[in-house]
């Protein structure tokens, strides 16, 4: 079908920082073809280019053959270019059917809308599509998948032949995903190219044509995806090959250390987040909380730690070892011996113009230890740092005077990490979304030190979108859905099935939705 997109030589730089050096690749029209690489490969800045949001710094794009050089996503939208971004680009208030034609209104000056016609046009692509939706529904009272077949059609709706996909699966449950799948195949069987960022690398090889690779805003090689394997891959793209799965030895529990019991959240204006909420987490385990996000994960979290809104109504217990936790502070909660890496580090964990020493200090800098005097004890302070950045791996140059904003992702990850974990007298360990955004070689030394916490004997919540994630550390899972624990997988079902991923995944899908 000849090429749908080539790159000659983009580079792109931001000040003396190349974010793509040198990139030539060319993408067949009627494919699925997947980019993949750690954050900061240069996957997005390479997509938003053949988007026009940016501009190459050198190079030529060219479309269908056609050499282009777009201004703006507009120039792209007329060269037949999508892009369906990772946070859907939806205005929940207004319809389907408005959300599809906003900006594309087929309508001149003081004509009306001709909403009929366009009602049927939608419902044609979602039948030869597979992306039922009804075009009358209000957009915030659909789920995830459904909003995302809206982006979808939103592309279909302006003759889109080329479309980008920017980590679609991430927020979607295991049905979701399969049911996505059959649709990229179905538009590139009917002769759309598809372009895929995805950090999933099962994913990439079950539905991908074909596969390039990025480290370091360069291509490291583009190959056909039934040519290569998951650890080659992960090799390619880290440059040292990566244990994709942590080694999660058997655990041994003992009592019980944090016991949920009939927990309810109510919001100020009355919305009910929990209901009847109850489960335990016992030293030396991991209890996984699997369910897609807005099912309560939050609240629970806040409920925890002290971090619900004024006016929220929290009943039901919420016991550390016999004392509650409801009413408490975040601080009175740690001195309890609570810690929490949250679900979003950038809000709630890091100061990201603060230098990386500072990261790493905040919250503990009260602890005596630190401490000489009036001051900090400066001997001691700086040995803590420097054995945080050796044992989590922290790539930074000069901590004491170095922005955490200049770290990857994955970096300051493990700095609230390194900060977290080695609180003293820790007998819980609240962990929400802990690999979110993360490289795969990041996730790597991440999950190693969970598994090191626990053998410690810490008590640990999991909480995670990721099933992945969940099956390879949790001891015990249970599946919230609506803001209740629907079923629970014993210690032994989850050992018993985590060797079949693929097959538990769908079984633990099938309660959270």
């Amino acid at each position: 079908m000849g090429v749908a997109v080539r790159l000659s030589g983009i580079s792109k730089r931001f000040g003396t920082f190349a974010a793509n050096s040198n990139i030539s690749l060319s993408i067949e029209a009627g494919t699925i073809h997947a980019l993949v690489g750690e954050n900061g490969a240069g996957k997005s800045t390479l997509t938003k280019i053949i988007y026009g949001m940016l501009q190459p710094s050198e190079g030529e794009v060219s479309i269908a053959g056609n050499p282009v050089r777009f201004t703006s996503p507009r120039d792209a939208i007329n060269a037949g270019i999508g892009m369906v971004h990772q946070h859907f680009m939806l205005i929940p208030t207004l319809s389907v059917a408005e959300n599809i034609m906003l900006g594309n209104e087929h309508a001149s000056l003081f004509q009306h809308l001709p909403l009929k016609r366009i009602k049927k046009l939608i419902e044609q692509h979602a039948l030869d599509f597979g992306l039922a939706v009804d075009p009358d529904a209000t957009v915030e009272n659909l789920s995830v998948g459904e909003e995302q077949r809206v982006e979808i059609l939103k592309l279909l709706f302006r003759n889109a032949s080329i479309m980008i996909f920017d980590e679609p699966t991430a927020v979607l449950t295991p049905s979701e995903t399969e049911h996505l799948f059959v649709t990229l195949r179905t538009l590139r069987d009917k002769g759309k190219t598809i372009i895929l960022i995805t950090h999933k690398l099962d994913e990439v090889l079950t539905v991908a044509d074909t596969i390039s690779v990025m480290r370091s805003g360069e291509i490291i090689g583009t190959m056909p995806a039934r040519s290569v394997t998951k650890p080659e891959l992960a090799r390619m793209m880290v440059g040292r090959s990566v244990l994709l799965r942590v080694t999660n030895p058997t655990p041994t529990p003992g009592k019980t250390v944090l016991n949920i019991n009939n927990l309810r959240f109510r919001t100020p204006k009355g919305e009910k987040k929990l209901h009847n909420l109850s489960f335990n987490v016992k030293a030396g385990e991991i209890y996984g909380i699997a369910g897609v996000e807005g099912n309560g994960q939050s609240e629970l979290l806040q409920a925890l730690y002290g971090l619900a809104p004024a006016g929220t109504s929290l009943t039901g217990e919420a016991m550390l070892m016999g004392k509650s936790l409801i009413g408490k502070s975040p601080a009175e909660i740690t001195l309890m011996g609570v810690s929490l890496i949250p679900e979003n580090r950038l809000r709630h964990a890091v100061i990201v113009d603060y230098t990386v020493s500072a990261n790493l200090l905040f919250g503990r800098h009260r602890e005596r230890p630190f401490h000489r005097g009036i001051g900090f004890d400066s001997d001691v302070v700086n040995r803590y740092i420097t054995a945080m950045i050796s044992e989590y791996d922290i790539k930074c140059t000069s901590p004491g005077s170095q922005p955490l904003s200049t770290l990857s992702g994955g970096n300051q990850q493990k700095i609230v990490l390194a900060r977290e974990l080695n609180r003293p007298d820790i007998s819980l360990l609240i962990l929400a979304q802990p690999t979110r955004g993360v490289d795969i070689g990041a996730i790597e030394t991440i999950h190693n030190k969970i598994i090191e916490a626990r053998n410690r004997g810490i008590a640990i919540l999991l909480i995670s979108s990721e099933l992945e994630e969940i099956i390879a550390l949790s001891t015990r899972i249970g599946a919230i859905y609506n803001g209740a624990i629907v079923h629970e997988f014993t210690e032994n079902e989850v050992a018993l099935n985590r060797s079949s991923e693929h097959e538990f995944k769908k079984e633990i899908g099938l309660h959270i939705t």
